[in-house]
């Protein structure tokens, strides 16, 4: 079992059910964790595309989540491992340098949401390269 990859999926995983919690106690969190301003206004005009939009994330995340947990040796071996990994590394590690540049202009959110969540992308990436370097030869 790969210590780094299991990092890594239970960080997917609790960013995941971060998620699910925005949708369930609504404009708050979704301020509270930046997701903007016009976000917590719709979820308190009671539009669904908060919860659409965050269900997305939702979904992506337990995938990712599952993809490291495979890799890991933790659960069952997924299809096309080496190329999911690979490319979940590189979203997560391109999001967190990406972020950085985003702060000056942040685009409806606020300059320490991309400082924090850039911050937050860049660790998990990271995590996920450590690990997926380590398990490279056995995927």
């Amino acid at each position: 079992m790969n210590f780094f990859l299991l990092a890594a999926g239970t960080l997917s995983a609790v960013a995941a059910i971060l998620h699910l919690a925005c949708i369930y106690f609504g404009a708050p969190w979704y301020r509270f964790f930046g997701a903007g301003e016009h976000m917590a206004l719709l979820a308190e005009q009671g539009s669904s595309q908060p919860t659409v939009i965050t269900s997305g994330i939702v979904v992506v995340l337990c995938l990712w989540s599952m993809y490291a947990f495979s890799a890991a040796g933790v659960i069952f071996r997924l299809p096309l491992i080496r190329l999911a990994l690979t490319l979940i590394t590189l979203i997560y590690l391109t999001r967190g340098v990406a972020g950085f540049f985003l702060i000056n202009s942040p685009m409806g959110r606020s300059p320490e949401f991309w400082l924090w969540s850039s911050a937050i992308c860049l660790s998990f990436g990271v995590v996920h390269f450590i690990g997926l370097k380590q398990q490279w030869a056995k995927l």
